[in-house]
């Protein structure tokens, strides 16, 4: 597999992990062992497991991974909205934020397809 710093989905899910940690940094101090923890891990999760995929050898295990990283793609979706209903973040940022998530979700199906069929 290629070098993970290489893959689009790999940079736009770094870049979201950086907005997620300016994003958390607003949340009540309160909610640091909580919401902010697990949002934060989640994120990270995406990138980092687009990036351990990317060492792996076989087409099972590249998958794998790629797999891990959508599920925590989905858990960070959950933890963004829980955040906007808590008004931790106003619906703008949210809408944005949420439109990133897509994007990158369609990025990480589309790769999991190729990799699987290949």
């Amino acid at each position: 597999m290629q070098n993970y710093q290489e893959l689009k989905v790999w940079k736009k899910s770094h870049a979201f992990v950086l907005e997620v940690y300016q994003l958390t940094d607003q949340f009540p101090k309160s909610e640091v062992f909580g919401l902010v923890s697990q949002m934060r891990r989640s994120t990270i999760s995406i990138a980092a497991n687009l990036a351990e995929g990317c060492g792996k050898k076989g087409t099972l295990d590249i998958a794998n991974f790629f797999q891990i990283s959508l599920g925590s793609l989905h858990e960070t979706e959950y933890y963004l909205l829980l955040s906007k209903d808590l008004k931790y973040i106003s619906n703008e940022i949210f809408e944005k934020r949420n439109l990133e998530i897509k994007e990158i979700k369609a990025m990480l199906i589309s790769l999991i397809k190729t990799v699987r069929s290949s």
